[in-house]
Protein backbone atom coordinates (compact mmCIF):
# COMPACT_ATOMS: atom_id res chain seq x y z
CA UNK A 1 0.00 0.00 0.00
CA UNK A 2 0.84 3.48 -0.57
CA UNK A 3 2.51 5.56 1.58
CA UNK A 4 -0.08 8.31 3.75
CA UNK A 5 1.11 11.54 4.01
CA UNK A 6 -0.91 14.32 6.54
CA UNK A 7 0.19 17.70 6.60
CA UNK A 8 -0.37 19.86 9.70
CA UNK A 9 0.65 23.61 9.56
CA UNK A 10 1.65 25.59 12.43
CA UNK A 11 0.52 29.28 11.95
CA UNK A 12 3.04 31.02 14.42
CA UNK A 13 6.63 29.35 12.57
CA UNK A 14 5.44 28.82 9.87
CA UNK A 15 6.40 25.11 9.84
CA UNK A 16 4.89 22.36 7.93
CA UNK A 17 5.22 19.09 10.25
CA UNK A 18 3.87 15.73 8.49
CA UNK A 19 2.72 12.30 9.79
CA UNK A 20 3.50 9.47 7.51
CA UNK A 21 2.16 6.37 7.90
CA UNK A 22 2.11 2.64 5.96
CA UNK A 23 -1.79 2.22 5.97
CA UNK A 24 -1.60 -1.79 6.27
CA UNK A 25 0.67 -1.66 9.19
CA UNK A 26 -0.06 1.52 10.52
CA UNK A 27 3.38 2.62 11.36
CA UNK A 28 4.21 5.82 11.06
CA UNK A 29 6.29 8.84 11.63
CA UNK A 30 5.91 12.81 12.71
CA UNK A 31 8.04 15.10 10.57
CA UNK A 32 9.04 18.11 12.24
CA UNK A 33 6.92 18.52 15.28
CA UNK A 34 6.89 22.06 16.71
CA UNK A 35 5.93 23.27 19.83
CA UNK A 36 4.00 26.66 20.61
CA UNK A 37 6.33 29.10 22.31
CA UNK A 38 5.47 32.70 23.19
CA UNK A 39 8.62 34.10 23.93
CA UNK A 40 7.80 37.49 25.69
CA UNK A 41 6.47 35.54 28.52
CA UNK A 42 8.45 32.23 28.28
CA UNK A 43 5.32 30.05 28.06
CA UNK A 44 5.46 26.87 26.04
CA UNK A 45 2.01 25.60 25.02
CA UNK A 46 0.95 21.90 23.29
CA UNK A 47 -2.02 22.73 21.13
CA UNK A 48 -0.43 22.17 17.75
CA UNK A 49 1.51 18.54 19.10
CA UNK A 50 -1.97 17.88 20.48
CA UNK A 51 -3.33 18.12 17.24
CA UNK A 52 -0.54 15.78 15.98
CA UNK A 53 -1.09 13.37 18.39
CA UNK A 54 -4.88 13.35 17.98
CA UNK A 55 -4.59 12.38 14.48
CA UNK A 56 -2.49 9.59 14.90
CA UNK A 57 -4.70 8.20 18.30
CA UNK A 58 -7.63 8.59 15.97
CA UNK A 59 -6.31 7.06 12.70
CA UNK A 60 -4.98 4.22 15.44
CA UNK A 61 -1.82 4.17 14.37
CA UNK A 62 1.80 3.41 15.75
CA UNK A 63 4.13 5.86 16.24
CA UNK A 64 7.89 4.29 15.21
CA UNK A 65 9.71 7.69 14.36
CA UNK A 66 10.26 11.27 15.56
CA UNK A 67 12.22 12.57 13.11
CA UNK A 68 14.29 15.77 12.68
CA UNK A 69 15.18 17.18 9.33
CA UNK A 70 17.91 19.25 11.67
CA UNK A 71 17.64 21.35 14.87
CA UNK A 72 15.38 24.42 14.01
CA UNK A 73 16.25 27.45 14.36
CA UNK A 74 12.92 29.10 14.04
CA UNK A 75 10.51 26.89 16.24
CA UNK A 76 10.98 24.62 19.21
CA UNK A 77 10.35 21.00 18.98
CA UNK A 78 8.03 18.96 20.62
CA UNK A 79 9.67 15.75 19.92
CA UNK A 80 9.93 15.03 23.79
CA UNK A 81 6.26 15.99 24.48
CA UNK A 82 5.58 13.33 21.54
CA UNK A 83 7.82 10.81 22.71
CA UNK A 84 6.45 10.92 26.25
CA UNK A 85 2.89 10.70 25.09
CA UNK A 86 3.08 8.03 22.07
CA UNK A 87 6.50 7.00 22.27
CA UNK A 88 8.89 6.43 18.87
CA UNK A 89 12.43 7.12 18.00
CA UNK A 90 13.77 10.52 18.04
CA UNK A 91 15.87 10.81 15.34
CA UNK A 92 18.38 13.24 13.38
CA UNK A 93 21.60 13.41 10.95
CA UNK A 94 25.26 12.38 12.91
CA UNK A 95 25.69 16.33 11.50
CA UNK A 96 24.08 16.97 15.13
CA UNK A 97 27.10 16.15 16.72
CA UNK A 98 28.79 19.47 14.76
CA UNK A 99 25.63 21.60 15.72
CA UNK A 100 25.79 21.15 19.29
CA UNK A 101 29.69 21.87 19.37
CA UNK A 102 29.11 24.94 17.55
CA UNK A 103 26.26 26.10 20.09
CA UNK A 104 27.83 24.54 23.23
CA UNK A 105 30.50 27.67 22.83
CA UNK A 106 28.44 30.66 21.81
CA UNK A 107 25.53 29.96 24.39
CA UNK A 108 28.42 28.69 27.14
CA UNK A 109 26.83 25.26 27.70
CA UNK A 110 30.42 23.18 28.51
CA UNK A 111 29.11 21.90 31.73
CA UNK A 112 25.60 20.82 30.24
CA UNK A 113 25.68 19.76 27.17
CA UNK A 114 27.30 16.54 25.42
CA UNK A 115 28.46 17.41 21.65
CA UNK A 116 28.17 13.08 20.40
CA UNK A 117 24.55 13.20 19.47
CA UNK A 118 23.62 11.18 22.38
CA UNK A 119 20.58 13.20 23.88
CA UNK A 120 18.65 11.80 20.30
CA UNK A 121 17.87 8.24 20.05
CA UNK A 122 19.12 7.81 16.88
CA UNK A 123 21.60 9.18 14.36
CA UNK A 124 21.13 8.89 10.56
CA UNK A 125 23.92 8.94 8.44
CA UNK A 126 23.76 8.99 4.51
CA UNK A 127 22.49 5.93 2.96
CA UNK A 128 21.20 4.35 5.91
CA UNK A 129 17.16 3.37 5.99
CA UNK A 130 14.05 3.15 7.80
CA UNK A 131 11.07 1.42 7.74
CA UNK A 132 7.03 2.14 8.05
CA UNK A 133 5.75 -1.15 7.67
CA UNK A 134 6.46 -2.75 4.16
CA UNK A 135 7.80 0.42 2.95
CA UNK A 136 11.86 0.94 3.39
CA UNK A 137 12.83 4.51 2.92
CA UNK A 138 16.22 5.95 2.71
CA UNK A 139 18.22 9.02 4.68
CA UNK A 140 19.86 11.67 2.00
CA UNK A 141 22.36 14.04 4.01
CA UNK A 142 21.32 17.34 2.74
CA UNK A 143 23.63 20.04 4.71
CA UNK A 144 24.07 24.14 3.61
CA UNK A 145 21.52 25.24 5.56
CA UNK A 146 23.16 23.85 8.55
CA UNK A 147 25.55 20.70 9.33
CA UNK A 148 23.28 18.62 10.79
CA UNK A 149 20.35 18.64 7.63
CA UNK A 150 19.33 15.47 5.87
CA UNK A 151 16.25 14.33 3.81
CA UNK A 152 13.96 11.56 4.22
CA UNK A 153 13.13 9.60 0.79
CA UNK A 154 10.21 7.11 0.54
CA UNK A 155 7.92 6.09 -1.65
CA UNK A 156 8.21 8.33 -3.84
CA UNK A 157 8.39 11.56 -1.22
CA UNK A 158 11.32 12.97 0.00
CA UNK A 159 10.51 15.23 2.92
CA UNK A 160 13.95 18.26 2.96
CA UNK A 161 13.05 20.50 5.86
CA UNK A 162 14.05 23.64 4.83
CA UNK A 163 17.06 22.91 2.08
CA UNK A 164 14.31 24.00 -0.26
CA UNK A 165 11.37 26.00 -0.31
CA UNK A 166 8.34 25.74 -2.21
CA UNK A 167 9.76 27.15 -6.35
CA UNK A 168 8.39 31.25 -5.79
CA UNK A 169 10.49 31.17 -2.48
CA UNK A 170 13.97 29.43 -3.50
CA UNK A 171 15.90 27.71 -0.43
CA UNK A 172 16.25 28.37 2.88
CA UNK A 173 19.47 30.95 4.01
CA UNK A 174 22.86 29.86 4.43
CA UNK A 175 24.18 31.82 6.96
CA UNK A 176 23.73 30.06 10.40
CA UNK A 177 26.88 28.68 12.23
CA UNK A 178 28.25 25.95 10.08
CA UNK A 179 26.05 26.90 7.14
CA UNK A 180 27.63 26.66 3.30
CA UNK A 181 26.09 27.83 0.26
CA UNK A 182 27.92 26.17 -1.97
CA UNK A 183 27.09 22.99 0.38
CA UNK A 184 23.91 23.87 -0.05
CA UNK A 185 24.34 23.92 -3.58
CA UNK A 186 25.82 20.32 -4.29
CA UNK A 187 22.53 18.97 -1.29
CA UNK A 188 19.79 20.24 -3.84
CA UNK A 189 21.52 18.37 -7.10
CA UNK A 190 21.30 15.05 -4.98
CA UNK A 191 17.52 15.97 -4.48
CA UNK A 192 17.16 16.71 -8.27
CA UNK A 193 19.17 13.82 -9.06
CA UNK A 194 16.09 11.60 -7.68
CA UNK A 195 14.16 12.28 -10.47
CA UNK A 196 11.43 14.61 -11.77
CA UNK A 197 8.09 12.88 -10.65
CA UNK A 198 9.80 12.92 -6.93
CA UNK A 199 7.36 14.87 -4.57
CA UNK A 200 9.60 17.26 -2.39
CA UNK A 201 7.95 18.10 1.03
CA UNK A 202 9.11 21.42 2.37
CA UNK A 203 9.62 22.03 5.98
CA UNK A 204 8.39 25.72 5.69
CA UNK A 205 5.82 27.73 3.83
CA UNK A 206 5.78 32.03 4.23
CA UNK A 207 3.57 32.65 1.53
CA UNK A 208 5.02 34.96 -0.66
CA UNK A 209 3.08 37.93 -1.22
CA UNK A 210 -0.11 36.44 0.70
CA UNK A 211 -0.81 33.34 -1.80
CA UNK A 212 -2.20 30.24 -0.48
CA UNK A 213 -0.44 27.67 1.63
CA UNK A 214 1.34 25.32 -0.27
CA UNK A 215 3.58 22.49 1.10
CA UNK A 216 4.97 19.92 -2.12
CA UNK A 217 6.46 20.40 -5.53
CA UNK A 218 8.00 17.83 -8.20
CA UNK A 219 11.74 17.78 -8.63
CA UNK A 220 10.71 18.89 -12.16
CA UNK A 221 8.99 22.12 -11.03
CA UNK A 222 11.51 22.79 -8.58
CA UNK A 223 13.84 22.50 -11.82
CA UNK A 224 11.67 24.76 -14.35
CA UNK A 225 10.85 27.17 -11.18
CA UNK A 226 12.89 27.58 -8.06
CA UNK A 227 13.51 31.08 -8.06
CA UNK A 228 17.03 30.73 -6.42
CA UNK A 229 18.16 27.08 -7.83
CA UNK A 230 16.50 25.58 -10.95
CA UNK A 231 17.98 22.86 -13.36
CA UNK A 232 20.50 25.48 -15.54
CA UNK A 233 21.38 27.62 -11.88
CA UNK A 234 25.90 27.67 -11.59
CA UNK A 235 26.92 27.06 -8.28
CA UNK A 236 28.77 30.47 -8.78
CA UNK A 237 25.33 32.42 -9.28
CA UNK A 238 23.33 30.35 -6.93
CA UNK A 239 26.26 31.26 -4.10
CA UNK A 240 26.31 34.76 -5.02
CA UNK A 241 22.18 34.94 -5.35
CA UNK A 242 22.08 33.26 -1.98
CA UNK A 243 24.76 35.12 0.24
CA UNK A 244 23.27 38.30 -0.96
CA UNK A 245 19.87 37.35 0.32
CA UNK A 246 21.31 35.86 3.72
CA UNK A 247 22.90 40.06 4.03
CA UNK A 248 20.02 40.88 4.30
CA UNK A 249 17.61 38.51 6.70
CA UNK A 250 17.33 39.38 10.25
CA UNK A 251 17.80 36.86 13.02
CA UNK A 252 15.10 34.53 13.35
CA UNK A 253 12.35 35.50 16.23
CA UNK A 254 12.81 32.36 18.12
CA UNK A 255 16.46 31.22 17.42
CA UNK A 256 17.85 31.65 20.96
CA UNK A 257 15.28 29.25 22.49
CA UNK A 258 14.85 27.18 19.85
CA UNK A 259 18.38 26.28 19.46
CA UNK A 260 18.73 25.84 23.26
CA UNK A 261 15.82 23.11 23.04
CA UNK A 262 16.58 21.51 19.94
CA UNK A 263 19.96 20.54 19.58
CA UNK A 264 18.86 19.02 23.21
CA UNK A 265 16.62 16.73 21.16
CA UNK A 266 13.46 18.73 22.25
CA UNK A 267 14.66 18.55 26.15
CA UNK A 268 14.65 21.64 28.53
CA UNK A 269 17.75 22.51 30.41
CA UNK A 270 18.07 20.98 33.56
CA UNK A 271 16.59 22.83 36.32
CA UNK A 272 18.54 25.90 38.45
CA UNK A 273 18.91 25.29 42.13
CA UNK A 274 15.09 27.12 42.81
CA UNK A 275 13.80 24.31 40.85
CA UNK A 276 13.37 26.46 37.93
CA UNK A 277 14.22 26.37 34.00
CA UNK A 278 16.06 29.11 32.69
CA UNK A 279 17.09 29.62 28.98
CA UNK A 280 20.18 31.63 28.24
CA UNK A 281 20.47 35.18 25.86
CA UNK A 282 23.63 35.56 24.26
CA UNK A 283 24.31 39.52 24.45
CA UNK A 284 26.06 41.04 21.15
CA UNK A 285 26.85 37.89 20.13
CA UNK A 286 24.26 36.47 17.37
CA UNK A 287 23.49 38.99 14.33
CA UNK A 288 24.83 40.07 11.44
CA UNK A 289 28.46 38.04 12.17
CA UNK A 290 27.19 35.10 13.34
CA UNK A 291 23.87 34.45 12.14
Amino acid sequence: MALHVETFFHQDSSTLSYVIYEPHSGEAAIIDPALDFDYASGRSHTAFADSLINYVETQGLQLKWILETHAHADHLTAAQYLKNKLGGVIAIGKGIAKVQHTFQGIFNLHDSLQTDGSDFDHLFDEGDNFCLGDIQGKILATPGHTNDSLSYVIDGNAFVGDSLFMPDAGTARCDFPGGSAALLYQSVQKLYALGDDMRIYVGHDYQPEGRALAYMATVAEHKAHNVHISSDTSEATFVHRRQSRDATLAVPRLIVPSIQVNIRAGKWPEAEDNGQIYLKVPVNLLGSTNS
